[in-house]
């Protein structure tokens, strides 16, 4: 049979089984529509359901992955069908090729690079949607895993595709729990003892704030002094917190850490510049002009 013999008898299998090859179509979108809607409604449910950060953050990324495997089964086995109503035999090709060499027919090896990383970045529990990672030199709130991809939308606003196949070294900010971090710096003058208690005591007040008492997780750590510089000496300080709310609680605590440091005149050193005016010129200067 040549080419013309074998695209007539494809084309005619298309006339006879044109209405069920519609049909499987349909179903297909429908089904790939009832996948979403079932994830969504049961994302809902086991959120609903959970009061820890955590689970809410593997539930929402393990939607996205299960709906991904689904849509993907769909329409693997929707096209199948459809092939088999143009009258193409699968089974040889099946049999050559296996499920391995069609999915690198239908893709390429990055694809299956990617879905391979993304397979070992899931199961070793990495990264989850809700996160704030690092990954490269890009970094952000995760607002999607799945086998392919990660999603990264930065504080600008800026979403970064990143392949999973591309990723070497995930650093995740807000796994488990935060710390944040201060360096604080004092002049040399000032009672370091004095200071460390002002900080520890910023710290209980921010824990008995109501808007901040659930976020904190142990009170402030005053790891010491750190650092001598130039016009202060540095003390390192540090808050735990639940995850992604480090932030919002460091700078809580540097005001009102300000506001302790203003009342008891604790000085911050700053650069100081000071200038000299004068009205009269120096004879040199005088001189200069004139010859010029």
């Amino acid at each position: 049979m040549n080419w013309h013999e074998y695209l007539t008898e494809i084309t005619d299998k298309l006339i006879v089984n044109g209405v069920q090859i519609v049909i499987l179509l349909i179903l297909m979108l429908i089904s790939l529509k009832l996948v979403k809607l079932a994830s969504n409604k049961l994302l809902d449910y086991l959120i609903s359901s959970t009061d820890n950060i955590e689970s809410e953050k593997k539930i929402k990324t393990l939607r996205n992955v299960i709906k991904s495997i689904f849509d993907i089964l769909i329409i693997v086995v929707g096209t199948m069908m459809i092939i088999e109503k143009l009258g193409i035999n699968i089974g040889p090709i099946l049999a050559a090729a296996g499920v391995v060499g069609i999915a690198v027919g239908f893709g390429s090896q990055r694809l299956v690079e990617d879905v391979i990383s993304g397979m070992q970045i899931l199961a070793t529990d990495q990264v989850r949607v809700g996160d704030v990672v690092k990954i490269g030199d890009k970094s952000g709130l995760v607002e999607k895993v799945d086998l392919r991809m990660i999603l990264l939308r930065d504080f600008d606003g800026s979403v970064h595709f990143i392949r999973n196949g591309k990723i070497d070294i995930i650093t995740n900010m807000t796994k488990n729990f935060s710390y944040y971090v201060m360096d604080i710096r004092v002049a040399y003058e000032e009672d370091l003892e004095k200071v460390i208690h002002l900080i520890k005591q910023t710290g209980e007040m921010l824990m008995n704030d109501e808007r901040f008492a659930t976020d904190i997780l142990e009170p402030v750590e005053v790891l010491g002094l750190d650092k001598f510089e130039d016009s202060t000496v540095i003390i390192k300080a540090r808050i735990k917190t639940k995850p992604i709310r480090q932030w919002a609680v460091g700078r809580a605590f540097n005001l009102a850490l300000k506001q302790r440091f203003d009342e008891h005149r604790i000085e911050i050193p700053f650069p100081r510049r000071k200038l000299y005016l004068s009205n009269q010129a120096s004879p040199g200067t005088t001189d200069n002009a004139v010859n010029k």
